[in-house]
């Protein structure tokens, strides 16, 4: 009486045909084999066996031991609640079986699965693990970059970000790419040999070094959430393979340092006046010029004059060039 189909009577330990016997017998005073065959378009051995597991169940009765015996309902309440007591019991045991069985699955399972993947649910263990992994890269170092950030940065300055002979690409979000820390961040890196494009939308915040290990956040909207170190082969080659998607259709860019600046007479590099960086700090958070003229209370032509004027210092045509160039020689 292992019911094992979807019949409401399995989890009594009731069979299909069990439960219908027992449905037909607790309406009559009694029935035969052949009746409850009849009446349940089964045969009589069908019958027969099904009224015998009922009666071990206690939940039918011989009531006449004649040639033809006569089977009647027993209470169904209690003889149907030892069965419950007895699976729930069954149920119980097995939930024990199961919670020593992980146990063990733990105890084999969690230190391989920890080389595979590390769990960092600080901010300070992301910052220290990172610098870890950046120092630690001999070859090549693969980054995209895209807001928010959880910190201001993190590489503490002073110290080195890469070896030398690393090879760095970033790519970075554009809409967010005008904050100071991915300025600063951009800058320090094509400083030290990185290469640089951007794309309009990036699809995770993603660091590989050396095609060996990857950073990656637990959720990429709440980058405080933790981060994750994965260290499996399989899992590093899809990420870099998703790497180089991004790359190739991704926007280069160069933050090379400017020597052709225009110089004045008396080869001072010219600077702008107070109100000037003032928009352009503005601007390098992202702000439209609509908004930067509110904050200033100018007007939006006026803040198009200075940031055409910032251009033709820097000899930069966009504003995304002015912005970059701006930080570059610490306008910022």
């Amino acid at each position: 009486m292992d019911g094992m189909s979807d019949s409401p009577w399995s989890g009594t330990g009731l069979d299909a045909l069990g439960g219908r016997v027992l449905e037909h017998l607790v309406g009559l005073p009694s029935a035969d084999s052949a009746e409850v065959a009849e009446a349940l378009g089964v045969s009589a051995a069908q019958a027969e066996q099904a009224l015998g597991q009922l009666e071990e169940a206690s939940l039918a009765l011989r009531v006449d031991n004649g040639r033809r015996p006569r089977w009647a309902a027993g209470p169904p309440r209690a003889a149907l609640g030892m069965l419950l007591a007895r699976r729930r019991a069954e149920l119980v045991r097995a939930e024990g079986l199961v919670e020593r069985l992980h146990e063990v699955y733990e105890a084999v399972s969690g230190p391989r699965a920890a080389h595979l993947v590390e769990v960092l649910e600080r901010e300070e263990e992301v910052s220290a693990r990172y610098g870890q992994l950046l120092k630690g890269s001999l070859a090549e170092v693969l980054h995209l970059a895209k807001p928010p950030y959880v910190t201001d940065s993190v590489v503490p300055a002073g110290e080195p970000g890469v070896v030398d002979g690393v090879r760095m690409r970033s790519v970075y979000e554009t809409d967010g790419f005008a904050d100071t820390v991915s300025l600063e961040t951009a800058l320090r890196g094509t400083a030290e040999g990185g290469e640089l494009r951007l794309a309009s939308r990036l699809p995770v915040k993603l660091v590989v070094f050396d095609r060996a290990a990857a950073l990656l956040p637990v959720r990429g909207d709440r980058p405080a959430a933790g981060s994750l170190v994965v260290h499996s082969p399989a899992l590093v080659e899809a990420l870099v393979a998703l790497f180089e998607s991004v790359w190739a259709r991704a926007a280069p860019v160069s933050l090379e340092s400017r020597q052709d600046w225009p110089v004045p007479d008396g080869g001072a590099k010219p600077r702008p006046d107070e109100r000037t960086r003032e928009i352009l700090r503005l601007m390098a958070t992202g702000m439209k010029d609509e908004t930067i003229a509110r904050v200033l209370k100018v007007s939006r032509r006026t803040v198009q004059k200075h940031v055409s004027e910032a251009g033709s210092l820097l000899g930069a045509r966009t504003r995304f060039q002015i912005a970059l160039l701006a930080a570059e020689r610490r306008w910022l």
